[in-house]
């Protein structure tokens, strides 16, 4: 008689990626090594439900292909395309679901930002979204675990499906990023280098016109 094996342990790591960033590989690789993760998948959205897009926007297979940039060479990382190739507003209880189809035995675990967990009653479906998939919270400047935990409360969540991961808050953000690149300053210690050389062959991020 053979020993079935665990499930696939996945990690989903959500988000606009205008463009993907030092903070967001850092996050990737915290998770996948703190939680014990198979695998991170970043998931750029097609359109965020929740904000408009930027006036700077790189279109959503751009910043697929800056994801997949960024993801190589990154064991137990890579990008995916669910959420572009659907099309539409990008729901992450959606993508849940078909990640859920697609591995029905497999543990979920959704990445977010605590300051993006504090909205989490006001997304869709968000009690659903919670029976789907594990939360990992990271840590960002004025939005503690406390406050984090008060947000979750009316959305009942099991205390063991909500971990609050431990690295420290990287002060980088994708709007920084693209200001930078607007005004002709070093992105360097910000950008993989494969995703710096993306933008500047597309011309991407360039300073807009008021």
């Amino acid at each position: 008689m053979t020993e079935s094996s665990p499930p696939l342990r996945l990690g989903i790591l959500g988000g606009t990626f205008n463009p993907p960033h030092a903070g967001h590989l850092a996050l990737a690789r915290d998770a996948l090594a703190e939680l014990d993760l198979d695998e991170v998948l970043l998931m750029p959205a097609h359109t965020p439900p929740h904000k408009p897009a930027a006036a700077d926007a790189a279109t959503p297979r751009q910043r697929l292909s800056m994801c997949e940039l960024a993801a190589e060479g990154i064991e137990g990382v890579r990008a995916s395309a669910l959420e572009v190739e659907r099309g539409g507003p990008s729901y992450t209880v959606d993508t849940l679901e078909e990640l859920h189809d697609a591995h029905p035995d497999a543990r979920l675990t959704l990445i977010v930002g605590a300051d993006m967990a504090l909205t989490l009653a006001s997304w869709r479906r968000p009690q659903r979204l919670l029976e789907l998939a594990e939360l990992a919270v990271a840590q960002r400047c004025g939005a503690g675990s406390e406050q984090v935990t008060q947000a979750l409360a009316p959305l009942h969540p099991q205390p063991d499906r909500v971990r609050f991961l431990t690295m420290r808050p990287i002060d980088i953000s994708s709007s920084a990023v693209r200001e930078s690149l607007a005004d002709g300053r070093s992105t360097d210690d910000m950008l993989p280098g494969e995703v710096a050389g993306y933008v500047r062959r597309h011309g991407l991020y360039k300073a807009v016109a008021a």
